[in-house]
């Protein structure tokens, strides 16, 4: 197993087949995730859930379509036998507004803005990012500790400065953009699964596709 702290790929690659191998074999780093920020997040999760608070889910680039992935999982398929009705608004679905925002105020503004609009006490912010220093996922967080909102953030590399904004952190420790994602879309479907099943029947979970 390669370390954490090496970088992949550190050299050229000549069969397709061996590149697959070890890009595998780095994605097994996600198991040295912490576990008990894992559990806090799908505590937290359940919790706003079974609130009927909010979740609002937002990132950049790749992340963008792991955070609107989000809607399709945990407002159809969490739902599907079981009694949680969860409600989740991805703060990246909207080309209209982000460019509208973009525009007028600063691309800085795009998410914290909507939020300002949005948000209501109990609400909760999931943030993705594998860099975790794009200015916009940092002025969000900053703009949720201000105002007592709790977030929970997925981040890669060395974490950047969401990874200290944040009430909950899993961070991957991978220096590969596409790995990160990976794992944080890994780690989306863990929770998603694990608490659609906590809330299913026991005979229903063996006849259900997850």
């Amino acid at each position: 197993m390669k370390s954490s702290k090496s970088k992949f790929p550190n050299k050229k690659y000549t069969k397709i087949e061996n590149f697959f191998y070890e890009y595998l074999e780095n994605l097994n780093l996600i198991k040295k995730i912490n576990l008990k920020q894992l559990k806090l997040a799908a505590n937290l999760i359940e919790k706003t859930i079974l609130n009927g608070s909010q979740i609002f889910v937002c990132g950049n680039g790749g992340s963008t379509s792991i955070a609107n992935h989000y809607l399709c999982d945990y407002l159809k398929l969490l739902k599907t036998k079981t009694k949680l009705n969860p409600r989740i608004t991805s703060l990246s679905t909207s080309l209209e507004l982000i460019t509208a925002i973009s525009n007028d105020i600063s691309y800085e503004k795009v998410f914290s803005y909507q939020a300002d609009c949005l948000a209501k006490k109990g609400d909760i912010f999931i943030i993705i990012s594998s860099s975790g220093n794009s200015k916009n996922v940092i002025d969000l967080a900053q703009y949720a500790k201000k105002n007592n909102y709790k977030v929970i953030s997925f981040t890669g590399f060395n974490g950047g400065k969401l990874k200290k904004n944040s009430n909950i952190n899993i961070h991957v420790n991978l220096n590969n953009y596409g790995l990160s994602e990976d794992s944080h879309h890994i780690i989306m479907h863990v929770i998603m699964q694990y608490l659609r099943q906590k809330y299913m029947q026991k005979h229903q979970i063996k006849t259900t596709n997850f």
